[in-house]
């Protein structure tokens, strides 16, 4: 008689509660979260893209069509969607614009695979074809960029204003775009060619006014500090002036009486006339992180010099980066070589509020955009700003740019649809499908513009089958297409370049999850660190009770 085989023991790796899904159900449950995600940005993109109105938890209302900024503030807690957002802030840190397209263009790719995973195909066949039509795509675009030429600096610069107001067309300040662009192109041409550090370019927000009201500093500045009274007799601009940047210790005296007060400001007194004659000639601007006294204040004044106590940390190493000399932590022995110097020193009024102004600094070439408006809209100008400043820069130090407005999709597409006919088996059916979800970024420009998608995406299909690869979506025109290279529709290829093998990694990597594993306390709301033992009796102690006897 045959035995019985024997019960195998139950082996529990994982908590009570916790959470499993695995398999082809929980693929496609993370492809329908993308596509999710990819439906709240897709008004956004284009030139006629919508805006969207965010309210947080605490009533802050923001007003953005920046693709990474969304993503942000709608703070999304599904794991595998999060990949997206992660993309969207990559392509935002990179090269700053494209991060609604790389959304767009990774959740396209998983929506046109999702009948092949339900059919059962392989993600791994999927993968495989995903990161062959990468690579065509990549090595296409480095075939067909255009590379400026910088040999003539006129016409640089006019390029370099076209990159800038492509990159400002689908922004809350598109209507503004020749000023903006000019903002803009003067504060990346005032940065070293050779590196570009685009964190030398400071954006400073000040409500109030127009956006033709914003201005750009050629150097820095900082909002004016506490002063006394005899802040206000002394002169408030300089050519060519010498400047000490102060960073003393703080000291203390204590007094017991009036007279010993009044002794103390007799001497203060006594000491600044005594000390200012040799060097008063030459000391025209004197910072300092501590305050200046009243006293000190008005024998400045009486001078002709100007000084700002309370100045910040940061601030006064910017100042020094930029002006040249060094922090002195004395008032004693300093030589020419510790001080700073500018072109021109103004405290200017700007808004509501005074600043003083730091221009044609020698030892490090800085600028600052000084953005103005209502306040709903200042944030939304500050990103439009960045994006276009990021864009800039690409364009100077790669210098190669392609047609935008969906020109280079449509490309891209039509190469990669004709390479797949070369292809065996089903990974032709993937390049096809990789191209396919290419046509979504011109798609939904036409879609936004309120036009014929169909129609547009029909005659943009036959004109890059003849050849002409330029050929993109005109929002304006009444054909609906238009060269775009000839329009001055520019984008630095290494936009296109990052955002699409970020979204195909991305599709890839969402792709090979087949099983999340959520523990029971991953949905529960943080309780915080324990207590450490004997607090409750601690705290208890008192209440009442009475302090013990002894």
């Amino acid at each position: 008689m045959q035995r019985g085989l024997p019960m195998q023991p139950t082996v529990v790796l994982l908590k009570e509660g916790t959470d499993t899904s695995q398999g082809r159900g929980q693929l496609l449950s993370n492809i329908s979260a993308c596509l999710a995600i990819a439906e709240i940005l897709s008004s956004t993109l284009g030139p006629r893209g919508m805006d969207k109105l965010i309210v947080s938890d605490r009533g802050e209302a923001q007003i953005t069509n920046d693709g990474a900024t969304i993503l942000k503030l709608l703070d999304i807690v599904h794991p595998a969607a999060r990949t997206l957002v992660d993309i969207a802030r990559a392509q935002d840190a990179e090269v700053g614009d494209g991060t609604t397209s790389v959304v767009l263009f990774a959740a396209q790719l998983l929506k046109e695979v999702r009948g092949y995973i339900e059919e059962g195909v392989s993600p791994q066949i999927i993968m495989k074809g995903f990161r062959k039509a990468s690579e065509l795509a990549l090595d296409r675009i480095k075939t067909i960029q255009v590379t400026i030429d910088k040999s003539d600096p006129e016409k640089f610069h006019s390029l370099l204003l076209k990159c800038a107001s492509t990159a400002m067309s689908s922004k809350l300040i598109h209507s503004e775009k020749p000023f903006f662009s000019k903002m803009v192109v003067d504060a990346v041409e005032c940065l070293d060619q050779e590196d570009l550090d685009e964190s030398l370019i400071g954006v400073k927000k000040i409500a109030g006014g127009g956006m033709q009201d914003s201005l750009l500093i050629h150097g820095v500045s900082f909002k004016k500090t506490f002063t006394y009274a005899g802040a206000e007799q002394q002169p408030k601009s300089f050519r060519d002036p010498l400047i000490v940047s102060l960073n003393k210790d703080n000291a203390e005296v204590r007094v017991d009486a009036v007279s010993d007060y009044q002794a103390i400001v007799d001497a203060e007194w006594e000491l600044s006339t005594a000390s200012g004659g040799a060097r008063e000639d030459w000391r025209k601007v004197i910072l300092s992180k501590l305050p200046i006294g009243d006293l000190a204040t008005q024998w400045f004044a009486d001078r002709d010099i100007f000084c700002a106590g309370r100045v910040a940390a940061a601030d006064l190493q910017r100042v020094v980066q930029a002006v040249g000399g060094s922090i002195q932590s004395t008032c004693s022995d300093i030589r020419r070589e510790h001080l700073g110097t500018c072109g021109r020193f103004e405290e200017r009024q700007i808004g509501g509020e005074r600043y003083n102004v730091f221009e044609e600094c020698p030892k490090r070439r800085r600028a600052r955009s000084c953005a103005r408006g209502a306040e709903q809209f200042i944030e939304e100008v500050e990103r439009s700003l960045h994006d276009a400043i990021m864009v800039v820069r690409r364009a100077v130090k790669n210098g190669d740019v392609v047609a935008g407005g969906g020109a280079v999709e449509m490309d891209l597409s039509a190469y990669i649809r004709k390479h797949a006919l070369s292809i065996p088996g089903k990974q032709q059916f993937i390049l096809t499908a990789f191209a396919k979800a290419l046509e979504i970024i011109p798609r939904q420009i036409c879609d936004n513009a309120g036009l014929d998608s169909t129609d547009i995406l029909n005659k943009l299909r036959m004109k890059h089958a003849n050849g002409e690869k330029w050929i993109g979506v005109d929002v304006d025109g009444a054909d609906g297409v238009r060269n775009n290279m000839d329009a001055f529709v520019w984008e630095p290829s290494l936009v296109k370049i990052n955002a699409i093998s970020s979204a195909a990694e991305a599709a890839c990597l969402i792709l090979s999850v087949d099983e999340t594993v959520r523990g029971p306390q991953s949905e529960a709301p943080s309780a915080g660190p324990r207590a450490p033992p004997g607090t409750a009796a601690r705290a208890l102690r008192g209440r009442g009770r009475g302090m013990p006897r002894r």
